[in-house]
């Protein structure tokens, strides 16, 4: 077999195999976008990071758990607003209804990082394993932004924020 056969069978090979792989990728429904996460200072042990899953298919999706190799574990919390008091809770499983788009961003829900191995640099891009009840594993990669910032689109905090004392995001 030439170079340029093996070359053209390959291709032909890939191109059959493509929509293959299209359709297995979008049969769950669930698509996940806008993968972020806020820079820390060099003692932080704690992160977050923020995104959006929408689900396009016709069956209701759960996210049931996270990972990431930057910490020892990423756990799934609510910030909310109750009688003028900030509070964060720890949620057990987030659920993802046809046709919705539910958005993990700052002041709501939030994927908590606790116990960073190191320090998430601005630039930089940070691995996440999301786990969900029907889509299984879906590996997505989060950018890292400024300290503060709102939204990754905005690539920057808005003058004079930072976050609460305490608290990394």
């Amino acid at each position: 077999m030439t170079k340029t056969s093996f070359i053209a069978i390959a291709a032909l090979a890939a191109a059959l195999l493509l929509p293959t792989l299209a359709a297995q990728a979008d049969e769950s429904g669930i698509r996940v976008d806008e993968v972020w996460a806020r820079a820390t200072p060099s003692t932080a042990k704690t992160g977050v990071i923020y995104l959006s899953i929408t689900n396009t298919g016709s069956t209701p999706d759960t996210l049931v758990s996270a990972s990431t190799p930057v910490a020892a574990q990423a756990e799934l919390h609510e910030t909310s607003m109750t009688n003028g008091v900030m509070q964060m809770r720890s949620v057990q499983a987030l659920s993802i209804a046809p046709g919705k788009t539910v958005l993990l961003q700052p002041e709501g829900y939030h994927l908590m990082l606790m116990g960073l191995k190191r320090q998430l640099k601005e630039g930089e891009h940070v691995p996440l394993t999301l786990v969900f009840a029907h889509a299984g594993k879906r590996d997505v990669t989060a950018s890292v932004e400024k300290p503060g910032a709102l939204h990754p689109a905005e690539s920057k905090a808005m003058p004079g924020m930072s976050p609460m004392p305490g608290m990394s995001h």
